[in-house]
């Protein structure tokens, strides 16, 4: 069962990376930022959630740099779902160069995907997605469903601040080109607050957050305790 004839996908959004992937997986092009954060992010999701033998999944992998980042960590299985085709042929052509075997890649949506296989992964990571989608809290929901007991969530997104404005969209896009223009609009950027409803609603328990900050003069990000940008998520369901 692939993706359903109506997914919670925005079209527009889903062109604009799909114009994208090709520069996916070049370090000093456009999408440097995220070459540049993806250690950090997988460091965070390895201390709170472990990776090591879990069976994983990432929802809108991309090109596959978070993907390629937890196979390479030792999970057992990793699947990177996506909705985007040009993203997902650069996911396997890259990985193809690798020699993980713990990693594939499927074009379907969460909801379809949880309705196949509920509660089946131990790791569920969606990251920098869900400011980009029509219903998040559906989003959420659905990742909710395809937790296994016991199991782990881990969200990225960027707050709703004036702040996050500034530095995120004005910062970011237009005068450090860490970003490519146009890839964020503010009014869909989420509070934590909201987002910890929405996983409430999913039966799942916040078990920390965690800002993540640029350094311009060393040219890194780090961990913070200011959640005004951009912030990391864990989320953890109950064994039963």
């Amino acid at each position: 069962m692939e993706a359903t004839k109506d997914p919670n996908a925005d079209a527009a959004e889903l062109a604009h990376f799909a114009a994208l992937a090709n520069k996916w997986w070049d370090p000093g092009g456009e999408m440097r930022g995220l070459h540049q954060i993806n250690p950090l992010r997988l460091d965070y999701i390895d201390a709170q959630a472990g990776i090591a033998g879990k069976t994983c999944l990432d929802v809108g992998c991309g090109g596959g740099l978070l993907s390629e980042g937890l196979a390479s960590r030792g999970a057992g299985s990793v699947l990177g779902i996506d909705l985007a085709e040009d993203m997902l042929r650069v996911a396997r052509l890259h990985a193809s160069a690798t020699t993980l075997d713990n990693l594939e890649y499927r074009l379907v949506d969460a909801d379809t995907l949880a309705a196949e296989a509920p509660g089946h992964f131990d790791l569920v990571t969606c990251l920098e997605v869900l400011e980009h989608v029509p219903d998040p809290g559906a989003l959420v929901r659905a990742l909710g469903q395809l937790v296994a007991p016991g199991g782990n969530l881990v969200l990225a997104t960027l707050n709703r601040t004036p702040k996050a404005f500034a530095l995120a969209i004005v910062g970011a896009e237009y005068f450090l080109g860490m970003v490519p223009k146009g890839t964020h609009q503010y009014e869909r950027f989420i509070r934590p607050s909201e987002m910890d409803d929405w996983a409430r609603e999913a039966g799942l328990e916040l078990a920390g957050l965690r800002g993540i900050e640029y350094q311009p003069l060393a040219g890194n990000f780090r961990l913070s305790d200011d959640v005004a940008v951009n912030y990391l998520a864990h989320f953890r369901r109950g064994e039963h």
